[in-house]
Parts: structure tokens; sequence; C-alpha cells
């Protein structure tokens, strides 16, 4: 019968130093054992056992270890998956002890058959093995021959219409070589003066050869400068390994470098090489690796081994390429030049006169009234023909400063009328000969007559306009006045008449003219403007005048005023003014005067203006006295955070209480302007805190500190926050939302948005990802480090700009380590030395100090262990931390 058996987890049981065995619990134990065993078995536990269980208690203290060990083993070889993993952990340290001859055998077969099978499923995965290994290789190639190229074009167009060109087509031409390698062979000056050969992995010196006459330094230092130099390239820009800096060039030398598998050969030439010496020096370095392969891998310093390799650079120390010597064609050159001038003189004059005749052609053509129908050069005479207007501008005259010669000049001119304003008006003008007070004038292509005339004149000069000719310019003379004596003098009665009718306590009756005279009749207030005097200026003849005025008392405001005023003398302390029709009496006065005036109010003409004299105050000491201390209290009534209380006038004191917030104003400098005297004012303020919401702006305004980007307002009784700030103060603000509500006033943050400080977060990496590194010892970056601190302060300014246009305020925190070399109190000195200098040098390039803060971290936040390769070199620097407030 088959069972499934449940793990079962037994109890740690606390150990004692009780040797006697727990039998009830064994039993029990047991029992759940066979169950488990048979699900049918229905034994149950009455009492201790009968039989002895020591046995097999001492059975599991034992052997328990070595059958759990067993059951664990059995259980791996029972699970491929287990075994394979179990055996995979072993297998790589296995394999690292094996014999690598024995291993090699046994594995060959397996990887030949993997890799060809790999091959014929993804021939793309070799290929992407292959691709970093070849394309270096492909790419320097191809690109050693696109420098060939450029460089052959280059001396080609150089020397294309040269002498020296024209005798090297002749050479090309005779000796069946291209023109291009002829131009090189011959152009392209060039000697290599030293050769170098140098060890790949350790930089140094295998072998060294000189051509004669050159110099140079310790050969030694030369390679081990070439060296540190290809490293630094490598490091600074990520090169990879296999690619290296293949040409430096200053001056008249270039140095040129070819990398082997275990040397690199760098050969210094003086002066322009020919790109096919690449791969001359090339195969001078591939038969060194062939010849002496082993010895170059194994070179540590001894080059008795590889004597042969001079021998094989000499032979590229002598390449070379002499300047040729040979004269100047002097007699060709002057030969050309005799043949060459005077084609060219004569053409340039040539040139130069139909320039100059075009030059005349063009001002002719921008004159008005000239039309050019057409013009030609031939045989050295210029001809031109056309249309001209007699009133333009005569085209002999023009010729004038253009440097043409006029007796090579033949025109033919046919007169016409232009229809162009300015023609139009200047024969308008001759034919119709106008007075001196009317002027002519264009205006949009059309001609304008302004200004007065006799009739006679306006009659001609209306059919001259009917004359002109169609589609020309249209001639108005609708400006034009008739200036006979009747209608001029009809024409200034009307506007004396008119002026009448504007003046105030004037009525206009009846005017009319009749046989030369003037009769006007009407009504006038005495108080109004005298018609006679107005005649004045107006042109008109007074003795033409007959004039009727019946006196009456106008109604007019300004009128009414003027008689009050002479009736009433009011003190200076009033004064009238005229508002909305209405006369109105304002000021200070005694109550006998403000009797009288009160009368002469109720004695106005119905239908007249009312007269208030209700602003009018009585000028008493006491009633004075209490107006100002009313306008007191009024104004502290009005002032927010002040309650008044209680307020009262007794015995000349004046007494006043409340409350008062202590953000609102001082009630003792509100007294100032009232007239009342603060000696006679006693005054009791409780302060609170009011719940003004202006008050409560001022409040959260000093306690929150809003950043700039917050904007807190008023909106109907309600104070909201708007705006993006910092997810710091955003909590703060909502903290201070929950207090104030509390005292029912609402604070609304609902608005605010937290700052979106993506933008910053780039520049923020760019700046904490850069150090200021140091030389063992020193406190002061080297003149390597100076773009970096250029371009740190550019990003720290622009960081701080951008966080001032958030809402923020950015800090900047420099701190300075060392490496692990010397004591560690003077490395914690010189770390805070170094950010002292950095923080002194950004300053030194616009950074405000207020932004930098400085300290000195020692040896305690090294960027690598000091037990690294880099370690020392890369601890000994300065790093930036950005803060946002």
């Amino acid at each position: 019968m088959t069972s499934t058996v449940d793990p079962i987890s037994l109890p740690q049981r606390t150990a004692s130093n009780d040797t006697e065995i727990d039998r009830e619990a064994l039993a029990r134990l047991l029992i759940e054992i066979a169950r488990n065993v048979d699900p049918d078995y229905r034994a149950c536990f009455d009492g201790v056992p009968t039989a002895d269980p020591r046995m097999e208690t001492l059975r599991q203290l034992l052997v328990s270890r070595e059958i759990s060990e067993l059951s664990r083993v059995t259980h791996l070889l029972d699970e491929p998956e287990q075994l394979a993993a179990a055996v995979g952990g072993v297998l790589p340290s296995a394999a690292a002890r094996a014999s690598h001859a024995l291993l090699g055998e046994a594995l060959a077969p397996a990887v030949e058959r993997a890799v060809q099978r790999s091959i014929q499923k993804s021939p793309r995965t070799l290929t992407d093995i292959l691709y970093p290994v070849f394309l270096p290789a492909i790419r320097k190639s191809i690109g050693e021959k696109i420098d060939q190229t450029f460089q052959s074009l280059n001396e080609t167009l150089r020397h294309i219409f040269t002498w020296h060109g024209l005798k090297w087509r002749f050479e090309s031409w005779r000796t069946g070589a291209s023109f291009s390698e002829v131009v090189l062979k011959h152009s392209l000056i060039y000697r290599v003066e030293h050769v170098f050969l140098i060890n790949r992995n350790s930089g140094l010196l295998i072998a060294h050869v000189t051509a004669d006459n050159a110099t140079s330094e310790d050969p030694q230092l030369i390679s081990s400068m070439l060296s540190a130099i290809q490293d630094f390239v490598k490091d600074s820009f990520n090169e990879k390994e296999q690619s290296g800096l293949d040409t430096i060039r200053f001056g008249d030398l270039r140095l040129w470098s070819e990398v082997g598998p275990f040397a690199t050969l760098v050969s210094v030439i003086r002066g322009n090489p020919p790109e096919e010496l690449h791969e001359i020096v090339r195969d001078v370095l591939l038969r060194i690796h062939a010849e002496c392969s082993q010895a170059l891998e194994q070179f540590d310093g001894d080059s008795s081994q590889l004597a042969g390799v001079e021998a094989q650079l000499q032979t590229c120390v002598e390449l070379k390429q002499e300047e040729s010597n040979q004269g100047f064609p002097w007699l060709v050159v002057a030969a050309a030049l005799l043949v060459l001038i005077p084609a060219g003189g004569w053409f340039f004059l040539s040139w130069q006169s139909g320039q100059r005749w075009q030059a005349y052609v063009s001002r002719l053509e921008t004159q008005p009234g000239i039309i050019v129908a057409e013009q030609k050069i031939r045989g050295g005479q210029f001809y031109i023909a056309g249309l001209r207007d007699p009133l333009a501008a005569n085209p002999q005259s023009l010729l004038s400063g253009t440097q043409v010669d006029p007796a090579r000049v033949h025109s033919q001119w046919q007169f016409y009328q232009s229809l162009e304003p300015e023609f139009v008006l200047k024969r308008l003008t001759a034919s119709l000969a106008p007075p001196d007070t009317v002027r002519f004038s264009i205006v949009d292509d059309r001609i304008i007559a302004e200004g007065e005339a006799p009739d006679t004149w306006i009659d001609r000069a209306r059919a001259a306009a009917r004359e002109l000719s169609a589609g020309g310019p249209v001639f108005d003379i609708s400006k034009v006045r008739d200036v006979s004596p009747e209608a001029r003098a009809a024409e200034r009665w009307q506007a004396y008449v008119s002026r009448l009718g504007t003046q105030p306590g004037i009525i206009v009756a009846e005017q009319k003219i009749r046989d030369g005279q003037f009769y006007i009749s009407g009504l006038r207030d005495p108080l109004g403007a005298d018609p006679q005097a107005l005649l004045s200026g107006t042109q008109v003849d007074p003795a033409r005048v007959h004039s009727q005025w019946q006196f009456y008392q106008s109604l007019e405001p300004e009128f009414v005023l003027k008689r009050l005023t002479a009736s009433l003398y009011p003190p200076d302390t009033v004064r009238f003014s005229i508002v909305d029709s209405r006369i109105v009496a304002e000021g200070e006065a005694p109550d006998t005067w403000i009797d009288r005036a009160r009368a002469a109010a109720r004695q106005l003409s119905a239908g007249g203006p009312e007269f208030d004299i209700s602003k009018v105050r009585d000028v008493s000491p006491e009633a004075r006295a209490a107006e100002h201390w009313q306008y007191y209290v009024s104004r502290l009534e009005a002032q927010s955070g002040i309650i008044v209380a209680q307020q009262a006038a007794r015995g000349g004191h004046f007494y006043i209480s409340g409350l008062r917030d202590p953000l609102a104003a001082d009630p003792q400098a509100l007294l100032s302007g009232t007239g009342v005297d603060p000696a006679r004012v006693h005054s009791q303020w409780q302060f609170y805190q009011s719940l003004d919401p202006k008050f409560v702006v001022k409040r959260l305004t000093a306690s929150l500190t809003p950043p700039k980007s917050v904007r807190l307002s008023i909106i109907q009784g309600r104070i909201v926050a708007e705006g993006e700030a910092p997810a710091a103060w955003i909590n703060r603000a909502q903290a201070a939302a929950e207090q104030l509500s509390a005292d029912g006033v609402v604070l609304d943050v609902s608005q605010l948005r937290e700052l979106d400080l993506a933008e910053l977060n780039h520049l923020r990496q760019a700046i904490q990802t850069t150090d200021i590194f140091f030389s063992s010892g020193k406190v002061v970056p080297g003149p390597e480090q100076t773009p970096v601190l250029d371009r740190l302060a550019d990003q720290i300014k622009e960081f701080a700009q951008d966080a001032r246009k958030s809402g923020v305020t950015a800090r900047f925190m420099l701190t300075g380590h060392s490496d692990a070399t010397g004591r560690e109190t003077a490395n914690a000195s010189i770390s805070a030395a170094r950010a002292e200098t950095v923080r002194a040098l950004l300053k030194k390039r616009g950074v405000a100090p207020e932004l930098l803060l400085v300290r000195g971290a020692g040896t305690f936040e090294p960027a690598v262990p000091e037990n690294s390769q880099t370690g020392s070199s890369t601890n000994r620097r300065v790093s930036v931390t950005v803060n946002l407030d």
C-alpha cells in the first residue's frame, strides 16, 4: 500500500541537564509517523508504551547525521537538474587545475564541432566576434587611401596652372605615368630622420636609428614620452586597446606611428611625405615581427637577441626626397607676359567702357519722362533711341560724370507728352498761371488745388480739368474757395454769429443780411460777454452791424454763481463750485453766514440750479473739536486689525479703548492730520491676533518664507497659495493650513504644485560627476585641470541661475580628499586646503562665494580602494555636491 508522506517539522526542545528520556513525547512521535505511513492506522496513545525506546534514541544520536547526508546525496543523484548544478559549481576549478595539454586535447574535438555547428546555424555570431578585430585595420586602410587621394588632389590642383605643371604634364605623357604621380614625385619633399621601435606592453625602447646630420635628445626619454602620450590619449578619450594615435604634427616634423602585435614603430619625418610611405614603414614592421616575434613578445630590456632589427630600421631612415635645383624659366615667363599684358589691357578697357555705358543707360531709365526703346554698342560707338518729354531732363547733359565720350554717342529721341503727375502739374501751372493764394500738390497720383481764387480763374481751372487726357492724373479743384467780396463778407458774418451762439448768457433770436448791412437781435445777460467786443478779429465792419439786445437774468449755473458770490460775500474758508449743474458750497463759516446762505438758497428762481450748502461746517471751537474727534474715531474703525470697543469725550478730553493687532497701524500715528490734540487723548488698547486675511497672510509670509515661485493671495476671504515649491515647503504649508482651520481661517494649498526639477537634474548630475585632481602632496591643481575648472564654473553659474528662476536656492559643497600616504592629520589638512583652493579658483571665474561651502574629508571617503591600480591618483581630488534649499 502506497501512502504520501508529509514532511514532519519536529519542534526544537530546549536543552536541559535532564538525561531522562521523555517517553511520552517519543510515543506520540512514533504514532504520528505511523499515521503518515499508513492513513488507516488507528492506534492511539493511551499512556507510556511498555517497549523501551532507548535503543532507537541511541541509534539517532550515533548515526542520524550520516543517514541525513546519505539521504541528501541519494536525492541529489536522482534529480538531474540539481546534479548538473552541483557539477557546474566545481567544474571551473577542476578545469583550472587540470593539465593544459591534456585538457586541450580532450576539448579540441568538441570545441571544433561546436564552432562548426554555430557557424552553420548563425554565421552572424562569428561576424560579430571578428568585427572588432578586422574593423580597425579596414578603417585605417581606408583612411590612408582617402588621405592619399586628397594629398594627390591637393598637390595636383596647386601645380596644375604653373610652369612646373606644364613641364610635369609633358613628363607624364612621355613616361606613361599619371599626372598626379608625377606631381607627387616632384612636389613632396621629405626626409625620415629618426625611427623608434618601442615595446607595446612596457613602453621600453627596443631599437633606435638616426639619419645622418639629424639631432635629437635621449632616445630612451623620447620613447617614454611617446608611450605616455599614447596612454594619455587612450585614457582621456576612452579609446579601445587596438586603437591609438596615428599621426602627430608640430612645425615641419611629423610623427607616424605603426602598431604591431608586440611593438610599435614610430617614424620622425621632416617635410611633406607621401601617404604611400605608410605602406613602406608597415612592411618593415611586419618583417621585424615575422623574424623576431618570440623575442619581441618576451622583451624585458635586453636587446642582445634583436641585433638584426637596426638593419631593418636603417632602410626607413634612408627614405627621403630632395628638392630639385632646376632654375626658374624666366625667358618663358617674360614672353608670356609680353603677350598677355596688351591683351589684358585691351580687354579691361573694353569691359570698363561697356560698364560706363550701361551705367549711363540705367541712369536714363530712372529719369521720369524718358523711355529707352533701344540701345546697343557697335564698332566702339554707342547707339540709343526712345521717347522724351520736352519737360524731362536733357539726355545729353546726363552724360556729365559718366566718363562716356559724347562724341561716340549717337542718340535719336522722339518727343511725347508724359502723363506722369509731375509733368501734368508743370503744364497746368504754365497754362493756368494760378494766383499766389492757390497752391498745387500731388497726393496719391492726383493733382490737388487748394486756397482762394476769383470765380473767373475757378471756371478756367474746371475747363482745364475736363480737357485732361484720359488715363492721366485727376485735377481736383474742390478745395479752392471763391474770393468775391460779397461771398467773403457773408462768410465772415456767419462766423461771427456762430461765435455769439456759443457764448453763455447770449441768445440770438434773429439775424440777416440786407443791402450790404448786417442785422441781429436777441437776449443778453448783463454778466455775459459784450457782443460788440466779440466783433474784434472777425474782419466784420462794425459800422455795418445793427444789433438789438434785451437784458434778462440767465439761469445758467455760472451766472447764478456770480450773483450768489456778489450777494453773499463768502469768507475765504468757503469755496463755491459747479457740480452737475448744481452750485455746491464747501468749507467752514460762522453760523450767521450759514443762515444767510440758506435764505439765499430758498430765494433762487424756480428752474434754476440748486444751491447746496450742506458741506459748509460750523466753525465754533467745540463743534470743530468734536468733529475732528469723530473723524479720528471713524479713521480708526476703518483700519484693519483695530476694534474700537468704547469712545467718549468728557471735560475737553477724549477717551478710547479696544483691541489692536500688533501688525495693525499705530493709533497714535493715525492722530497726525486729524486736528486732535494728542495730549487730550487717553487710549487703552489690548493686543490680539486678528483673523483678517491680510494679517494672516503677513504672519504666514514671515513664518513660512515662501519661495519666489509661490504667490499668496486673498480670494473671497480665503487665503490661496499658488505656484510651484519644493515638497518640503508644501508639507510645511499644509501643516500651517491645518493649524489655521481651527481658528476658522481657510488656507487653500490645493493649487500648489511640487517643483519640477527635471530640467536641473541633468546639469546637477554633470556637476556632481566632475572631480578636480591633484598631484601627490599638492594643494593647487595642475594646468591640465584648467579646462575642467572653466567648465565647472560655467555649469555652477548656470545651475544657480536656473535654480533661482525655479524659486529655490542652490548651494555647492566642495569636499577635499587625499590618498592614504602620510599621517591622517596631515591628510585632513591637505584635503581641506584643496577644497579652499578650488573655492578660490571658482570665485576667480565669477562664481558667487556665498554659494560655495568647503570641507575636508581626508582619506575617509575614497573614490576607489587605495590598493587598486589608480587608487592614490584618483583619491587626490575635490568633489562637488549640489544641495537645494
